[in-house]
């Protein structure tokens, strides 16, 4: 659980991995290993990573669905609200499947404009297909 939160976690703050290392003095390979589930974090290094991403050690662990570790769902952040919508989308998944192999940069950019399509799509009138 732990991994796959964090990954999230990280692309709603929009950070690469070499970023969030950064933030909490560590390896790009740390965060790999992490995101991966080859490793996991020190207590220590899990109360900074989530202090990184503004979210709590809860949520990190799975214990609760909500970054913040509330159970108000309205106090959940609308960028990950947004992110997690978008890797349930059955499309989202065979294009992120596409982009596997390229770097983080690249991911992180094609995500940025995948969202911003989305909300294009959003804000688009019935029958308008400007």
């Amino acid at each position: 659980m732990i991994a796959q939160r964090l990954r999230l976690a990280r692309k709603a703050k929009l950070l690469t991995q070499e970023q969030l290392a950064t933030l909490v003095n560590t390896k790009k390979t740390t965060i790999s290993n992490y995101e991966t589930g080859y490793s996991s974090p020190s207590n220590e290094m899990l109360n900074d990573l989530a202090d990184a991403l503004e979210v709590s050690t809860d949520y990190l662990l799975g214990r609760t669905a909500h970054p913040d570790g509330s159970t108000d769902q309205s106090r959940v952040s609308k960028q990950h609200q947004g992110i997690e919508e978008l890797m349930r989308d059955p499309e989202f998944g065979l294009w992120y499947r596409e982009l596997k192999g390229a770097p983080d940069e690249i991911k992180e950019e094609a995500f940025r404009f995948l969202k911003y399509l989305k909300e294009q799509k959003k804000d688009r009138k019935p029958g308008n297909k400007k």
